[in-house]
């Protein structure tokens, strides 16, 4: 019998799914293999460990990787395709595949995560059931520090195709996440509770956001990424939960956007929840065939007439250029109870691009938004 634990070039002992029962047949739920192998490799005392998925087709139900570890770093490598069962009845937690409690981590490879999403789409009834049951979530990584994702591959979530919450220092590069525009709630990346976070180099086509930073996040830089379809590259929602706090310090940039439905934007809730939401900046945006290329929404998500109660601030929309679908290519709905204060436009060039032959000029419509302008303003900033 071939020994369960092999040494690679670089002396880390290797752990491979199939030397602890895994079948790679595309039928059988390796799952109970995929958490014996993990068990197996983060508990190595001889230094770094790997957790191979080699090539083939894993068909997988829910699985959690727990730390603390005693190997550092643990990497999980992935050659093959890991598949999500598809019954969900199987999920008792909202994710599919949760990494958590681990300082030193990697994930990396050529393989494929299928989260096999389209066989629960029609479950999802979050547009018109208020109390609907959010699908499992691909990847989620909790308390995940000083951690690497590199050229992470993920198609077809069923919830989200990642998360990544109440981690440090974490680095995303080289991701490939795909799921059709009609998907619902296929978020590329979603943040939340989270400091010292790269997302770099991707390329993140989906169903609604391809990053947002949620509540609670510091520290958060988001470069080289394209982005569609899907909603855009957002700050929120923000003011939904009592738990939340303010988020500070956020960079996008160098990132282009097509066939969206929203280009960068901030978006809060109205309603009880305070916070703030400041030292943002957009920079170098690549707008094509957008629909909303500049965007902050206070009134995302309800239909009353309440003011949210987050404050914006120092926001800057740098050198923004490209088309939009709609004449109205900035739209800046601030709080009433707490005016946008601070926001910079910089350099935009937005002309139309959208459908119509009649009306092709665009325009920015501004409320309880403080602006200042520089350099060129296509279309006219508020006055």
């Amino acid at each position: 019998m071939k020994a369960a634990v092999d040494q690679n070039g670089n002396g880390d002992a290797v752990f491979n799914v199939k030397n602890y029962g895994a079948k790679a047949d595309g039928k059988t739920d390796d799952a109970q293999a995929f958490m014996t192998t993990w068990i197996a490799a983060c508990r190595n005392t001889s230094g770094p460990a790997k957790f191979l998925i080699p090539e083939g087709t894993f068909l997988v139900g829910p699985v959690v990787f727990a730390g603390p570890c005693q190997s550092r770093p643990i990497t999980i490598e992935i050659q093959g395709t890991v598949k999500a069962t598809t019954d969900i009845t199987q999920y008792s937690s909202t994710e599919w595949i949760s990494i958590e409690d681990i300082i030193g981590f990697i994930l990396t490879g050529s393989g494929v995560f299928d989260g096999q999403g389209a066989a629960a789409w029609p479950y999802n009834d979050c547009k018109t059931n208020n109390k609907c049951q959010a699908l499992p979530n691909s990847i989620k990584f909790s308390k995940v520090n000083h951690s690497i994702v590199d050229g992470l591959t993920s198609i077809n979530s069923k919830g989200f195709h990642t998360t990544v919450f109440r981690c440090y220092n974490f680095t995303a590069t080289n991701m490939n996440i795909m799921a059709p525009g009609n998907s619902p709630n296929t978020d590329g990346m979603h943040l939340s509770t989270s400091t010292l976070i790269s997302i770099s180099n991707g390329v993140i086509g989906t169903g609604d956001d391809c990053v947002s930073i949620g509540h609670s996040c510091e520290k958060v830089t988001v470069t080289n990424i394209t982005c569609g379809p899907g909603h855009g590259i957002s700050v929120g929602s923000l003011g939904k939960y009592k738990t939340e706090r303010s988020v500070l310090d956020v960079l996008v940039q160098n990132c282009t956007l097509f066939n969206t439905t929203n280009g960068v934007r901030i978006k809060t809730w109205a309603g009880l929840v305070t916070g703030s939401a400041m030292r943002i900046t957009f920079d170098n945006i690549v707008m094509d065939k957008v629909k909303n290329p500049i965007i902050i929404d206070q009134t995302y998500g309800t239909k009353k007439n309440k003011a949210s109660k987050w404050k914006i601030s120092d926001v800057h929309f740098k050198n923004i250029r490209g088309t939009s679908t709609t004449n109205v290519a900035v739209l800046l709905e601030c709080s009433e109870l707490f005016p946008c204060e601070g926001v910079e436009l910089r350099d935009i060039n937005l002309s139309y691009g959208g459908a119509s032959l009649r009306n092709t000029t665009t325009v920015s419509s501004c409320l309880n938004a403080k602006i200042k302008t520089f350099g060129e303003q296509n279309p006219p900033a508020c006055v």
